[in-house]
């Protein structure tokens, strides 16, 4: 009986946990969106019309130590060189959700969606 009980338990505590999304997800199409309205002037198909080396392509971020949802927020929030500061123009989901998008475009080479 005592076996039952825990089975049924873990069960049930699986099931919810299944079903439960963490609270900081990371929203790769509200990403694209904002990537579309803000970044895609500079950054078409993760090239870099400003610093044509500095592209935003999976082999120049971690050249550049910028692979990471971390170095992207921070760039994106504040700026740097060429690129404008977007901290005050967006908030902390809408920038983590392009560091989001930015870092899954990179891994799947900037393929075109068809």
């Amino acid at each position: 009986m005592k076996r039952t009980l825990v089975a049924i338990f873990l069960t049930m505590s699986l099931c919810l946990l299944a079903f439960v999304q963490p609270s900081s997800a990371a929203d790769i199409a509200d990403g694209a969106k904002i990537f579309k309205a803000n970044c895609i002037g500079c950054h078409l198909q993760g090239n870099n019309n400003v610093v044509k080396n500095k592209t935003l392509k999976l082999a120049a971020l971690q050249e550049y130590g910028m692979y990471s949802i971390e170095a992207i927020t921070k760039q994106v929030t504040n700026g740097k060189n060429g690129m404008p500061a977007f901290g005050k123009k967006l908030n902390a989901e809408q920038i983590e959700n392009v560091a989001n998008y930015v870092l899954s475009q990179a891994d799947n080479g900037w393929a075109k969606k068809k």
